[in-house]
């Protein structure tokens, strides 16, 4: 059976690492293909779980808006296709990437794996695009490769064949596992020293981010005035890695830049990124893989979000949605700060670092099955 796995952004490069390690370890064969939509923050990632692509489609450019970045994928993606040929296609989760693929390798009528699939908000604005996309990809994929029970429930509400449905858990626990066994090998990157130069040991961490498309505007506007109340408490501090896009990095800074007890950093790789989850005693965020890592070390999570498609670690207790509500982010930081919750004897919900092994030892069992037909 010949493989193909398809990405293009550290998010999916992360989840998607674990099962290219496990097809390794397997001797399964595969190729991979890039679309480096995100190139600079795509390339940490690629270089840290040490994966080299087959294909790499360079096709991030700056201001580029979603259309003219689905064209290109679509016709670039088109000629690896052509070339390759192959027997089933693994895409992960929700991104541009992951939907323009999908529908390229559907249109030449190739099987389609989803991995991180039947996550739901059923609210096509929130997130955006990342929901549609989410349901496009469920309309056309032929094995959907779930985290959670809630997301095998979504799948089968929506007349998805149960066989068709695989519950493995969410490969970022596999990749957060690998990443700690390899930090503990090759030790802290000089970008953690970097940090840690800056920064209080006596005061409490608080680690922010946000990059949500539907945010933009008042509503991150609002988060900052937010963050800004917060940090008049000196007993703690601030540290906000600011995503690369200027809707993003303009309005932090009117508001922010240069106040005591925030830092304002550049984007960090992803073991830094960890290494400040580890030690941040809650985070502030509209990430969804944040709201995934976060369990694992222990940690809430104020999600500035009004709905979100992990509602699992919202009903675990560890992630608290306040949409950007300023009143809302302030009444739940300083409850947490005040009463730090206790997550003693609770798992992560979202997997058991055991992903990566199922959906590949799925795969093996399609293998075996093709060169038995």
């Amino acid at each position: 059976m010949k493989l193909l796995l398809c990405f293009g952004t550290r998010p999916e490069a992360i989840k998607m690492a674990p099962i290219i390690h496990e097809c390794k370890r397997r001797n399964i064969s595969f190729k991979v293909c890039v679309t480096a939509q995100h190139r600079e923050m795509l390339d940490q990632v690629l270089d840290f779980f040490e994966i080299q692509p087959d294909y790499d489609l360079n096709l991030m450019k700056a201001g580029q808006s979603l259309n003219s970045l689905s064209a290109a994928i679509f016709n670039k993606f088109d000629q690896v296709l052509e070339l390759e040929q192959p027997d089933l296609l693994l895409v992960h989760g929700d991104t541009t990437t992951a939907s323009m693929i999908s529908q390229v390798a559907f249109h030449r009528q190739i099987k389609i794996g989803h991995v991180e699939a039947g996550l739901r908000t059923y609210n096509k604005s929130s997130p955006f695009p990342e929901e549609i996309n989410r349901q496009i990809i469920g309309k056309i994929a032929d094995f959907h490769f779930v985290p959670t029970i809630n997301a095998k429930n979504n799948l089968l509400s929506e007349q998805v064949p149960l066989e068709q449905i695989i519950l493995t858990g969410n490969s970022v626990v596999d990749a957060l596992e690998w990443a700690g066994v390899k930090i503990e090998r090759i030790g802290l990157p000089q970008e953690i020293h970097n940090i840690q130069t800056c920064l209080d040991p006596k005061k409490k961490l608080i680690l922010i981010t946000g990059h949500r498309r539907e945010n933009f505007g008042k509503g991150l506007e609002e988060i900052c005035e937010a963050l800004l109340e917060l940090s008049q408490n000196t007993d703690i501090e601030l540290v906000f890695p600011m995503h690369l896009n200027p809707k993003v990095t303009s309005t932090v800074e009117k508001t922010l830049k240069d106040k005591p007890n925030i830092h304002l950093i550049a984007p960090v790789s992803y073991p830094s990124l960890l290494w400040l989850m580890k030690k941040s005693i809650f985070i502030i965020s509209d990430s969804g893989g944040i709201q995934e890592e976060a369990p694992a070390f222990g940690k809430p999570v104020i999600v500035t979000r009004n709905v979100s498609e992990r509602m699992e670690g919202v009903e675990a207790g560890f992630s608290f949605l306040t949409g950007t509500s300023k009143t809302k982010i302030l009444k739940e930081a300083n409850q947490i700060i005040g009463q730090p919750p206790n997550f003693e004897g609770k798992k992560n919900p979202y997997g058991d670092g055991k992903a990566a092994q199922r959906i590949v030892a799925f795969l093996a069992s399609l293998a075996r099955s093709s060169s038995n037909e």
